[in-house]
């Protein structure tokens, strides 16, 4: 109730296109080079944060929006009290509305690298966070609080910034990601396909996911090589992962049903649940790189999925031994989706 408002005008410096209404963003894990006296260009070191990246807020500022909206949506819907929808209606009107504050629907200056881009495809995963903003969006239609020209205007801003996503290059881009990366960009177009009413495009999105992704991505024994390549290979499993569940869950909206899809040689969102399970159970030692340390409740968000959608009590038992901790809001709406243990 107290956070926010957030805007992308809140950052210290100005994109490359003279507006600061455009987000911007630079890439996480991209180090000045200590051999260059400017520093310049930028080199990688994987899994390792640049702090100074921190400096440009519009990322931060992303998440604690669209977190705290969700949450406050959600709190009108389940206690009718008008408080908490007119806070998340102001956070929504800020960041998407609100003309001397809202974010422009592109991502043209995302994850940038100094000395090498201004902004690349890989950029557009930091907008993953837009789903939740449509989720609270849609809890909140049956609030006062938001108008019939909110929606409308929400509406025509996921417009643009859908139609942007699938015709840029940085779209394009991200669209050809073989990793988590696609995954990620395949679940913002279905979540905001729905959202706008293209049934079209989200069943068409989900639909490929079978060819595009899980044939792709995971082998036969449950393996995600180019997360498994990464030196946070269980933190990059479970990140791609989670996306294939939302996308899983979003498919069950339209009649895709990709938790059970399998290849002929057995490729499956299943087959690589049932892979992370034993090291998030402590039964096999993760041989991987981590270097961010292996927390085995990082699996607990799939887990409940996976208990609802397979009907099996040994992932929700799973997920209660290693999120017993966790009190973020999806955990709790996932495990109260399902009766409790006895």
């Amino acid at each position: 109730m107290t956070e926010g408002p957030f805007s992308v005008m809140d950052k210290p410096v100005v994109p490359p296109s003279g507006d600061k209404h455009d987000y911007m963003s630079r890439a996480t894990y991209w180090w000045p080079d200590p051999s260059k006296l400017d520093g310049l260009p930028y080199i990688r070191h994987d899994g390792q944060t640049n702090p100074e990246n921190r400096k440009i807020t519009d990322h931060e500022e992303l998440g604690h929006m669209t977190e705290a909206a969700r949450a406050l949506a959600l709190a009108w819907y389940f206690t009718g009290k008008a408080g908490y929808a007119n806070r998340a209606t102001l956070l929504l009107r800020t960041w998407f509305l609100d003309p001397a504050m809202k974010m422009n629907p592109n991502l043209e200056f995302a994850q940038a690298i100094l000395g090498v881009n201004t902004g690349r495809g890989i950029g557009i995963i930091d907008t993953r966070p837009l789903v939740d903003a449509v989720d609270a969006a849609g809890l909140l239609a049956g609030s006062t609080a938001w108008t019939a020209a909110d929606d409308k205007g929400l509406h025509d801003w996921f417009g643009q910034y859908l139609h942007w996503m699938r015709t840029s290059k940085n779209g394009l881009d991200e669209d050809a990601a073989k990793n988590n990366h696609g995954n990620w960009y395949d679940v913002q177009v279905a979540d905001m396909a729905l959202f706008l009413g293209d049934r079209t495009l989200a069943v068409d999105t989900l639909q490929r996911v079978k060819t595009r992704r899980i044939a792709v991505e995971i082998e036969p024994d449950g393996r995600q090589p180019l997360e498994l390549e990464r030196t946070n290979a269980w933190g990059y499993s479970n990140f791609s992962l989670e996306a294939l569940t939302e996308l899983a869950t979003l498919g069950d909206e339209v009649g895709v049903d990709l938790w059970n899809f399998k290849t002929s040689d057995g490729r499956s969102i299943r087959a690589a649940v049932d892979f992370l399970a034993p090291y998030a159970a402590g039964e096999r030692k993760w041989d991987y790189q981590q270097i961010g340390g292996f927390h085995a409740g990082a699996m607990a968000p799939t887990l409940w999925r996976a208990a609802q959608a397979y009907h099996d009590p040994k992932y929700a038992a799973l997920a209660r031994q290693i999120g017993s901790d966790r009190d973020d809001v999806e955990t709790l709406l996932l495990r109260d989706a399902l009766p409790a243990a006895h």
